[in-house]
């Protein structure tokens, strides 16, 4: 008797798994991949586009005096944000997220 109940249990698992796993009929796969851009544009989350952060931020340390530890705050700030500042100092204006990073004692993070 537990057989026969362990295997109408599993039964009913399988055919529920497998509905869920089936794709609707009624939706284009063009329509969910464009709905879920749409929803994921309203919720904040943004597609960004990959830069070389190693490379943007030897361009932003390169005449800094303490060369390792801004490539390491620069690196830190670029793997959030997506963007790196041109030139070496100042330009944060095109890089608002980059400008807003603070360190635990309320000073600019990112050089």
């Amino acid at each position: 008797m537990k057989r026969l109940a362990f295997f109408l249990v599993a039964l009913l698992l399988l055919q529920v798994f497998t509905e869920a796993l089936q794709p609707a009929d009624d939706l284009d796969s063009s329509e969910i991949y464009d709905s879920d851009i749409e929803a994921s544009l309203r919720k904040g989350h943004y597609l960004h586009k990959k830069i070389n952060c190693s490379y943007a931020c030897a361009r932003r340390c390169r005449k800094s005096s303490r060369k390792n530890v801004c490539h390491r705050a620069c690196k830190t700030c670029c793997a959030r944000c997506h963007c790196v500042p041109p030139g070496t100092y100042g330009n944060k204006s095109v890089c608002p997220c980059y400008a807003k990073l603070k360190t635990h004692h309320h000073q600019p993070k990112c050089p």
